[in-house]
């Protein structure tokens, strides 16, 4: 459609005191805006109404609001038209720079330049309806999670389909005796729930279940999963539209723990075989069947140790004590030691910590244990040192029981590096390990790519369920350590982002961390060199290819990142509203001052995740920076494509610094990989500048997190004094 363009600049918050609003007025007309209007509040009702107005009666249909900050008032600024720009007067130029001052105003018209450059090169980008959409999901397991989440589905009015590889419901919890407490007061054991909620999906009609089933393989994308079951030897097809993984866990190797005794002597054993033996009735003993009247339980067997599993699996303190439970109910005479690094009981199992505490049979410290031996009877002597006594002590008990940790089945198989990662890498973004649970068909593997400990995060901070594959969602204990309780919230929160991942996908929107977006990625193939860039270097697996290495894009596996568009060398892919022409454009068309002028200028690359909300943090905390920055916003650091950098530079630009999301093990980017792929593109961009003769120091690259705002202060201007000390850009004036 034709485009008619309204700007509208608001003089509320400061702006209309801070900068001279008939100038910016005028470059705006100058930029050939066809409507440039100013208004004392846009986002009051009479603001949106006086913008309104100009759409009905002026014909305007393509609006650029120059006021707050893009990440406020969106829902205010919904005017029905998805050609709408923002430009940030109010937190990124007059609440953090000087008012009235020439170096404010410059930074102020700059922007209004870029807003309208860009909205002239904006397309209406247009939802992707995919056809044949299936309301469906796929529960992968039929443990407690699995239950939980095709129980939920259910009750939403969603089909589910549940595949379970053994033949029968209920994985670790119908193996175990008694359950912690869930109730007031919080001291007593229960009968396990799992019985009842596996009689209440077999009764679900929503509800198809498969046991003894593996999933041969997964075709498709969102929406359009097709799924082959196999199961006594014959295959059944089915479409799903998300799928959510609760395929669980297994115990640690013991046999691993050596030096604790395990498969060294008999009465050596590990919590899931304590839960084997209570449930028999009476607790005895593995060597000669004699009831047990002592035991030793020894906390972070195998945990929280760099040798073993370096993470503590959450519940195995609550076990143990549980499990003294049992043997306290069985024999009153009996006795407990737990031996732990630390006591952890969070929550309401805080009470129950405090029941076992009164127990005079019970007898808990703080200590690391140095050897385990046996006698000649077969007890055995624990020797434990760095007590909350001050001294060494030796127990002697009839068994000892190893509080041995949970290993996630998608760490279970064989571990594959991304492409063109090696294994002493700074930072790996993730590893595909094959295990043979999904089988998808997806050109980068088979499975989830895991993170950190082999558990299949996205973003574990601000996306909970998330993996990297769009769709497919991660609950219960294949996710991360979680006790009953938070298994059950967790597998109800995965059951509903896969709903409302087939809601966005019907609707044809992204989903996290871009939720609504309708824009989508179009690639003009005529120019594609099969590369194979995009394919390789899509966080997300969206990109699959044929036989040609032709990539074949799959619009509701994207989430919008634009990665494949930062990875491109011919530029052959885009999106109608955010393109290389289209950013490109803005960078070229900042004004430079003369060298004689001495005001430098740098463009910060800012990635709208992390570092742009933390520019605002800053402004809203009235911190101050140079004003001889400009801010391109990028949907990820990942989508910077090399030739803004060379346009930049060109230009006459004196330097360029890219703000993107941290990333590691402890705090990951928005979009899994962007800022690790920025960071690898950015030590390619050398060879750009030897070839324009200017120095490396002029590009840099920082890492934000958004509660680090008040370090950009420091981090812009030490960049912008760097720059100074290099000296002015040669292309200046050409």
């Amino acid at each position: 459609m034709s485009k008619k363009i309204g700007v509208y600049i608001c003089t509320d918050c400061e702006i209309g005191k801070a900068l001279n609003i008939e100038q910016l007025i005028k470059v705006a007309t100058k930029m050939k805006a066809p409507v440039v209007k100013a208004h004392s509040a846009l986002c009051l009702k009479e603001g949106v109404d006086f913008i309104k107005e100009d759409m009905a009666k002026e014909g305007v249909n393509a609006v650029v609001i120059a006021a707050c900050s893009p990440r406020v008032n969106y829902d205010v600024f919904n005017l029905g038209t998805p050609l709408i720009e923002r430009v940030n007067l109010r937190e990124q130029v007059v609440w953090t720079h000087k008012p009235n001052d020439e170096d404010t105003q410059m930074m102020a018209e700059d922007y209004i330049r870029m807003g309208i450059l860009k909205m002239s090169r904006m397309e209406a980008p247009e939802p992707y309806k995919a056809e044949g959409v299936s309301k469906a999901v796929l529960v992968v397991g039929g443990g407690l999670a699995g239950i939980v989440a095709a129980k939920e589905t259910a009750n939403a009015g969603y089909d589910a389909f549940l595949v379970e590889k053994e033949g029968s419901l209920g994985g670790w919890m119908s193996k175990i005796y008694k359950q912690p407490p869930t109730k007031p007061p919080y001291t007593d054991l229960e009968e396990p729930m799992i019985n009842k909620l596996i009689e209440e999906i077999q009764q679900n009609p929503k509800i198809k279940i498969y046991t003894s089933s593996v999933i041969e393989k997964i075709e498709g994308a969102p929406g359009l999963f097709d799924v082959t079951v196999k199961q006594n030897g014959s295959s059944e097809k089915f479409r799903v539209g998300a799928i959510v993984l609760a395929a669980g866990t297994i115990p640690y190797d013991a046999s691993k723990l050596d030096n604790l005794g395990f498969g060294k002597y008999p009465n050596v054993i590990t919590n899931y075989m304590m839960e084997e033996i209570a449930s028999k009735g009476t607790i005895t003993r593995p060597s000669d069947g004699k009831p047990v009247k002592s035991v030793a339980f020894i906390q972070c067997a195998g945990q929280r140790d760099d040798k073993h599993l370096p993470y503590c699996s959450s519940v195995c303190c609550v076990e143990s004590l549980k499990q003294a439970k049992y043997l306290r109910n069985q024999d009153p005479d009996s006795k407990a030691f737990i031996f732990y690094k630390d006591m952890r009981t969070p929550g309401h199992y805080e009470y129950f910590y405090k029941s076992m505490q009164n127990d005079e049979g019970v007898f808990l410290t703080k200590g690391d244990v140095l050897s385990i031996t046996e006698d000649d009877n077969q007890n055995l002597l624990v020797e434990v040192e760095n007590t909350l006594l001050g001294e060494k002590i030796t127990v002697n008990v009839d068994l000892v029981v190893l509080a041995t940790g949970m290993v996630p089945v998608t760490s279970l198989g064989e571990e594959i590096l991304p492409p063109g990662v090696n294994p002493g890498d700074e930072f790996i973004p993730y590893v595909m390990i094959e295990t043979d649970t999904l089988n998808l068909e997806y050109r980068q593997g088979g499975e989830v790519p895991v993170l950190i400990n082999g558990y299949p995060d996205s973003n574990f901070i601000c996306f909970p369920y998330e993996t990297r594959r769009t769709g497919i969602y991660a609950a219960g204990t294949v996710r991360t350590p979680l006790d009953i309780t938070s298994t059950i919230e967790d597998a109800t929160g995965a059951a509903l982002k896969a709903i409302q991942c087939i809601e966005s996908t019907i609707r044809g929107e992204a989903v996290h961390p871009r939720a609504g977006d309708i824009s989508y990625a179009d690639f003009f193939m005529q120019k594609c060199t099969q590369c194979k860039r995009c394919t390789e270097e899509c966080p997300f697996g969206a990109i699959n290819e044929d036989e040609k290495a032709n990539p074949i894009y799959m619009p509701t596996r994207c989430r919008r990142c634009a990665i494949c568009l930062g990875a491109c060398p011919e530029r052959i892919i885009s999106f109608k509203n955010y393109s290389v022409d289209m950013i490109g454009n803005m960078v070229k068309n900042i004004e430079v001052p003369g060298e004689e002028e001495e005001k430098p200028r740098a463009i910060i690359f800012a990635c709208e995740n992390d570092a742009y909300p933390a520019l605002d943090m800053a402004g809203i905390n009235r911190l101050q920076f140079s004003p001889f920055v400009r801010v391109v916003p990028l949907r990820c650091i990942g989508s910077i494509n090399l030739v803004w950098i060379a346009d930049a530079l060109s230009k006459g630009i004196d330097g360029v610094l890219l703000l993107g999301c941290q990333y590691g093990e402890d705090y990951q980017c928005h979009m899994a990989t962007g800022s690790h792929l920025a960071k690898i593109r950015l030590s390619k961009v050398a060879e750009t500048l030897d070839r324009l003769r200017l120095e490396s120091g002029r590009v840099q690259m920082e890492q934000i997190s958004i509660s680090e705002y008040y370090k950009l202060p420091q981090i812009i201007d030490s960049f912008v004094e760097k720059l100074q000390d290099i000296g002015p850009n040669p292309y200046k004036g050409f």
